[in-house]
């Protein structure tokens, strides 16, 4: 695909992409949603970890409101089932560690495109908005299942209903993201963050995530057969050997992965 939105930038292992229509915010329009999504996919196939930020003063805006004709005629369910859906599950569910680097505004839509990433680290001038209820809309893009998950369900009601900022500091301290930086070190700070993560065990972050996210609906007992094959898998793996064997070397491990 040939990408007008966004900037792909492939760098050992390290994926970055940037949603990049700054005049308007970063705004989502049916191009870039379509572009998201073959980008994460891609990346998926190769990549050890993926970062989604933004160019400009916005991480992004949301939904384009702008364009297409009159907004109010939007089909919204198709739109949000044809379009939105896939880039939310092509990022959720990618093998390998995703981060959110939220550089500035993440509203509407785009506040749950950055919070489906496994890790959000925003600069602390960023906030987000669920600014659905000012147009006489519920969260979505995934809003309403992530939201109860990471900040707990009376944050999360009271993040929907009023449609206040939250701001990058509030947001880490409510658990809805990871961290919250400086700004004077921010780009500095999330580069270091995703480095590390591309030299990292690629099997063992694969089963965290598989972990991870079957845990909301397993019980212990289910939870902890999974957790028991999937370490299995990890054991029998290259890394694991590695990890071992630098440790017993008393040196930082090269992990190979996939």
């Amino acid at each position: 695909m040939d990408y007008q939105n966004i900037k792909y930038r492939d760098r050992d292992g390290l994926v970055t992409i940037t949603l990049d229509r700054p005049d308007v915010m970063n705004a989502l329009n049916a191009q870039m949603r379509a572009e998201i999504t073959h980008a994460v996919k891609t990346a998926s196939r190769s990549a050890r970890v993926i970062v989604l930020t933004g160019a400009g003063r916005a991480f992004c805006s949301g939904q384009d409101l702008g364009t297409g004709g009159n907004a109010a005629n939007l089909d919204l369910e198709r739109t949000l089932r044809d379009e939105y859906v896939p880039m939310i599950e092509a990022i959720v569910n990618a093998p390998v560690p995703t981060i959110s680097a939220v550089n500035g505004a993440a509203a509407g839509a785009g506040a749950n495109l950055a919070l489906a990433a496994d890790v959000v680290i925003a600069a602390e001038s960023a906030f987000f908005l669920q600014a659905f209820t000012r147009i006489g809309l519920i969260p979505d893009a995934g809003g309403t299942w992530l939201l109860p998950r990471q900040m707990g369900l009376a944050k999360a009601m009271g993040a929907a209903l009023f449609a206040d900022r939250i701001s990058a500091k509030q947001a880490s301290d409510w658990g809805m993201i990871w961290e919250a930086v400086p700004d004077d070190v921010f780009v500095e700070h999330w580069k270091a963050r995703a480095a590390h993560l591309a030299k990292g065990p690629t099997l063992a972050y694969q089963h965290i995530k598989t972990a991870m996210r079957a845990s909301g609906a397993n019980s212990l007992e289910d939870q902890l057969t999974l957790e028991a094959r999937l370490q299995g898998e990890c054991g029998d793996s290259r890394d694991f050997k590695e990890g071992v064997t630098a440790f017993t070397q008393k040196r930082p491990a090269i992990f190979e992965g996939r």
